[in-house]
């Protein structure tokens, strides 16, 4: 199984630390290649730059369906272009947010969700909504760092992820929490595997339930029993205008 987990951000400064945070928890039969995008702005902290990411992490799911793998995983919470992505290609694209959430359930009854920054709390509790699962979601807060801030120091923003998490879980009484960023979530992990202070709380790691999704995912489309609808939601442009479908895939495919 060959899954495509994109750091949808403009610099490879991300993949060693994702790579070092999956590794350990990968079947014997999967391989994860860690790709980042060549794009300007490097990162999507504001809306603006993310709309312009966005056909950037489009592009690069098209090519990952033409480069044989078998899933493709969008490195980043707020689940960027996952909708347009996954009207796109046909193996399964997975979303980190969505992923976590949907399996939220075995790590406890309540969750709470830990993001980056500020600016990152309403789109991840929009996101919340969207997903329908926000009767169990008690509160989205931040830890108060920006991506390009967190490889310069990963000790400490898992210190203050693990503050933040505490914090929330008391103030709340959720029973588990969300690092509901990829960056700030693998600095927690390879921190916290080599300081048992940091391991006192349930904590869900986006990036491994995306990777752990897309190898169930991945199998059952192995099989043909990945049955995504093509009715409304993901319905494919070609369904409607082939003309119009062969221009979008010349854009996004060159």
């Amino acid at each position: 199984m060959l899954i495509c987990f994109l750091n949808p951000f403009g610099t490879p400064a991300y993949n060693q630390l994702i790579r070092d945070v999956l590794r350990p928890t990968l079947q014997a039969t999967t391989e994860v290649e860690i790709r980042n995008l060549d794009v300007s702005p490097e990162n999507i902290d504001y809306y603006a730059a993310k709309h312009l990411v966005e056909v950037g992490i489009m592009k690069a799911a098209v090519q990952a369906e033409a480069d044989g793998f078998d899933a493709f995983v969008i490195g980043c919470c707020y689940d960027p272009a996952l909708t347009q992505c996954r009207e796109l290609v046909n193996i399964p694209v997975i979303g980190p947010l969505e992923a976590s959430i949907a399996n939220s359930r075995p790590f406890g009854h309540r969750y709470a969700i830990v993001t980056d920054h500020h600016k990152a709390v309403p789109e991840i509790a929009d996101r919340v909504r969207l997903y329908g699962q926000e009767a169990n979601c008690k509160a989205v807060t931040s830890v108060g760092w920006y991506i390009d801030d967190m490889i310069k120091d990963p000790a400490a923003v898992a210190a203050d992820a693990y503050g933040a998490s505490s914090r929330v879980m008391k103030e709340t009484g959720a029973e588990t929490i969300v690092i509901a960023c990829t960056i700030v979530s693998a600095c927690y992990e390879i921190t916290a595997a080599a300081d048992p202070n940091l391991r006192g709380i349930s904590v869900i790691d986006p990036n491994l339930m995306a990777v752990k999704q897309a190898e169930m995912l991945a199998n059952l489309n192995a099989v043909g029993r990945y049955r995504m609808s093509r009715r409304g939601y993901y319905e494919q442009l070609e369904a409607h205008n082939k003309k119009q479908a062969a221009e979008l895939s010349f854009i996004l495919s060159g």
